[in-house]
């Protein structure tokens, strides 16, 4: 489905409102989202965290890893998401700040026009009151919105830092499950712990500095979550959904 943005106005979109259950048809079959190292301490007590090159070989993202195969995404539970937390771009979907990551001005909200989230007036939150005022959802949301574009604004910093001490190594993950078969993981990339070992006393001052050696034990940390991942794939085979 091709995305339909628009910069959300009172005017315009003052009888959306926004269906925030999860399921599988409101999009939330994925197995992984984009996250962001301001956020890794909170996604990494669920998620693993893993790293993956651009089609242009220039530049990394962090991905939350949901699942092992396209449109698998093991915390989706009868209509919940069954996790303490939900990543940011998770959490701010149909919704995304407009304009590029260098710009400096403030961003607006922006909303896809296309999701299967949004209804006319019908079930779900509303955006705007009867008078056209933001909603406390819509604050919500706003927040959101803010906090993760902070988060986008400061990870090239963090990928550039990465790179310059050689910290990322190619990963690939073979998992046998309960019934015999495979799932497999590749064209990743994981935070190289020996490489990291090598790092001097100053290296890792500059890091701390900078605050990137937060984020980088956190996403060595979170790789410790594919073993539930692996148990929730085990789970539903089990119950005859694999």
């Amino acid at each position: 489905m091709t995305s339909q943005h628009a910069i959300l106005t009172a005017e315009a979109h003052r009888d959306l409102t926004i269906r925030t259950e999860r399921a599988a048809a409101l999009g939330d079959a994925a197995m992984c989202c984009i996250t962001v190292p301001d956020e890794f301490r909170a996604v990494q007590s669920e998620y693993p965290i893993l790293f993956r090159l651009s089609d242009t070989r220039d530049r990394f993202t962090a991905l939350a890893m949901f699942g092992f195969e396209n449109g698998e995404n093991l915390f989706l539970e009868d209509g919940r998401w069954d996790a303490r937390y939900r990543p940011l771009a998770i959490e701010i979907q149909p919704f995304l700040i407009g304009g590029s990551p260098t710009d400096d001005g403030i961003g607006q909200v922006h909303i896809d026009l296309s999701s299967p989230r949004i209804d006319q007036g019908g079930q779900g939150e509303r955006l705007f009151d009867t008078m056209g005022r933001p909603t406390p959802y819509l604050d919500r949301v706003a927040g959101l919105l803010g906090t993760l574009d902070q988060g986008y604004r400061a990870a090239p910093d963090f990928f550039a830092a990465l790179q310059r001490h050689d910290l990322l190594e190619p990963f690939t993950l073979d998992v046998t499950l309960d019934d015999g078969s495979r799932n497999q993981l590749v064209g990743f990339h994981i935070i190289a712990e020996d490489r990291l070992a090598t790092l001097d006393a100053g290296m890792l001052a500059e890091l701390n500095a900078a605050g990137h050696l937060l984020p980088i034990y956190m996403a060595i940390a979170s790789l410790e979550q594919f073993g539930e991942l692996v148990g929730r794939r085990n789970r539903r085979i089990a119950h005859g959904r694999g």
